[in-house]
Formats: C-alpha cells, structure tokens, sequence
C-alpha cells in the first residue's frame, strides 16, 4: 500500500466534497446532531496532525495551540474541546483559516511520508486515519444535506449528484435456515475494534426480504394513519412522534396536497419508486409493525446479506449497539473511538449512497440513537 498515495486520495475526496458549497454553507449548524463543514475539515486535519505528526515528526511544529481546543471531537485523553453544540459559533477561525491549517497539515504529512518507511504502529494509525476522514466525508454529506434541505428556499447541493438506480428482486422473502453461524470481521485488511471478535451466535429459521421499502410502500403506512396509531409504535417512539408533530419521513414536505421531497438536486416530487430514506428507528419498527412483520437483527442481516442487494440505505437492526465476545479497547485515545458509546444505540447494517468508496462490507456496524433519520436510513422487512 502506498501511504502517501492514500493520503492523498482521503484528502482530495473531502475537498471535492466541499466544491459546491459557498462559503457561508460551510458555518451553520441548524442542531446538535449536525456539524458545520468547516468542522469537519478542520476535525479531520486535526486528526492527523495530532496522532501522527505531533508524536511521530520530530521536525514538526504545530500549526496552533487553540486548535487542539476547537476540534478535537470526543477524546477525553487529548484534552479540553469545544463543546459540540457550540461548534457553530465559531466565526473564528475563518474558513481560510482552516484551509490554511489543512494545506500545513497536508504539506506536513507528505513530507513525513516521504522521510521512509514507518513503523506497524504508525501504520495502523495511518489507515485509521484514512477510515476516519471517510467516516467524516459521509458525514459531511449528510450535514450538508441538513443545511442545505432545512434553508427556506431548499437550493440544491449539485445539479450532478448521481443518485444509484437498484432494480427491485422478483421473488418472496429469502428463507435462513435455523443453525449457528460465525458472524464479525474475520481475513485481511482494515475493521473497526467493535467488528471484533468474531464469535458464533445461534440464529433460529428467518426470512428476510431481497429489497428495501419503498416510499410507495411506505405511503401507504402514512395514508392508513400509521403516525396516529399508537398500537405500532414504542412507548418513547410514540412520545417522540407527538413531541415533535411527526408525519413523514424526514425532507418530506406536503405542497399543494402533493408530497414533495428536498434531495441533493433540490426539491423534487416524491419518488415513488425509490428506496424509503432519512427515517428513525421509531419509525422503523412502527412500519414494520404495522406489516405484521419486523426488523431483522444485525446477525440475521449479516449471515443473509449475500443473497441480496445492500449499500443504498443504512438499514435499522433491532439490535442494540453493544460488545461482541472479547471486545477490548485499544489503550490511549484510539480506545475512545467505539466503545465509550455502546449503550442507547441501535444497530444500522450496510452503506448508503453517500458512503466513500471501499468503506463498506458486511461486517462494518454502524450505529445511532432510535429518533435520529438525518443520515440515509431505510428499511429491510423479516419474519
């Protein structure tokens, strides 16, 4: 693997993210939930110059001392930081502050990859690193589709944007055979700690739908009253839907009695045959409910996920987020990364549209509160 090759590539997709926006898209942020692009960028400069250059590049200097303050993210060993909510109140530092501080950084990063081979450790943290600023390009992605969808006047990210067509499977359900099956990361190349270890698990008979729901499907649920029916919903589901006046999936807007849908082109009528997107877990399981049917859990999603299509949506588990067998945090900061959040979580399997390439496969596990649905998020139906 050419390092420097890698780095350069991680680096240039963010900036080809950020192309389309001007620069005031790149400081709002509307909630807690989403973070300012120039965060993001800022964030994941931050990252490499604080586990690589900083302990590894004895010629470096850092590029400012606040900075450690203002992006660092959730690491407690790395020091104080910004709190998140605050994040888009800071005007300074500019954005060309911050293109500034990532092209230092860059200019860095080559040069340290140039000096010659690196140790296995810095290795790892290398290609941890790539993975993270690509976990943070599809996140940028999805904050800017929040920023973007929630402006009054609903202006399109890119005219290009190039949604991916995935032909609906003729066909039942696809039928899973009670046994036990190894499920987790298990070969070659880069995982995540919460992917290990890989372990056996009991699965009883399932069956477990070839497509995702449809917003046409899902229509149907909104016409038949399902978001006034509380005998589908959990009880905090239930809360979560009148607390907050919820009648469609997230984007949806009703105009003129037509259903209408903010997407990266701008606000376009609801694609009945598209793939249902941006919706809770609350809202998954009262969908799937209302079928008389249910979410499959993480394992039943993994073991059956090659006999289908995935990567269009995240797809909602009833799985909670919690520890395989064994599972051990890395000492030091990296150890922060997963397992500090494994509680009050669902499990999401699979991609979406806005996942960078080569950053998916059937093991990777994704993971968000149950009211969220500002990521790409669909629905798999079993029984």
């Amino acid at each position: 693997m050419d390092l420097a090759d890698c780095y350069k590539k991680v680096r240039q997709r963010t900036d080809a993210i950020c192309e389309p926006l001007q620069t005031e898209d790149y400081v709002v942020q509307p909630v807690v939930d989403v973070s300012p692009p120039k965060w993001h960028i800022g964030h994941t400069t931050w990252f490499f110059e604080t586990f690589i250059l900083k302990p590894y590049f004895a010629e470096y200097q850092e590029f400012d001392p606040n900075y450690n303050f203002v992006f660092n993210s959730y690491y407690e060993s790395v020091g104080t930081r910004v709190i998140r909510t605050d994040r888009g109140n800071l005007s300074r530092p500019t954005v060309i502050d911050i293109k500034r501080y990532r092209k230092y950084v860059d200019d860095a990063m080559y040069n340290f990859l140039a000096c010659g081979d690196v140790s296995d450790d810095v290795r790892e943290l290398l290609i941890l690193g790539f993975n993270h600023e690509e976990q943070h390009q599809e996140l940028l992605l999805t904050d800017i589709k929040y920023i973007l969808g929630h402006n009054p006047l609903f202006p399109a990210y890119s005219h290009d944007w190039h949604v991916p067509k995935a032909l609906p499977v003729d066909g039942g359900f696809i039928k899973i055979n009670e046994g036990i099956y190894e499920v987790g990361f298990n070969g070659e190349g880069f995982s995540f700690d919460n992917e290990l270890n890989r372990h056996k698990v009991y699965l009883n008979n399932f069956e477990i739908s070839p497509n995702l729901v449809t917003n046409a499907e899902y229509l149907e649920f909104i016409e038949a009253g399902g978001y006034h029916d509380f005998r589908h919903w959990h009880a905090a589901g239930w809360d979560w839907v009148n607390t907050n006046h919820v009648e469609a999936p997230m984007y949806w807007h009703q105009v003129d009695g037509k259903w209408q849908n903010y997407t990266f082109h701008g606000l376009q009528p609801v694609n009945r045959h598209e793939a249902l997107n941006h919706i809770s877990f609350y809202e998954a399981y009262a969908y799937a409910s209302w079928k008389g049917l249910r979410l499959p859990t993480e394992f039943e999603w993994e073991v059956a996920a090659t006999q289908f299509n995935w990567g269009q949506r995240w797809e909602w588990t009833e799985s909670a987020y919690l520890p395989y067998p064994g599972f051990a945090k890395a000492p030091g900061a990296i150890g922060e990364y997963n397992g500090k959040f494994m509680v009050g979580q669902q499990v999401l399997r699979g991609a979406s549209e806005v996942t960078s390439p080569n950053h998916s496969r059937i093991t990777y596990r994704n993971f968000f509160q149950p009211e969220l649905r500002w990521q790409f998020t669909g629905i798999r139906l079993a029984k």
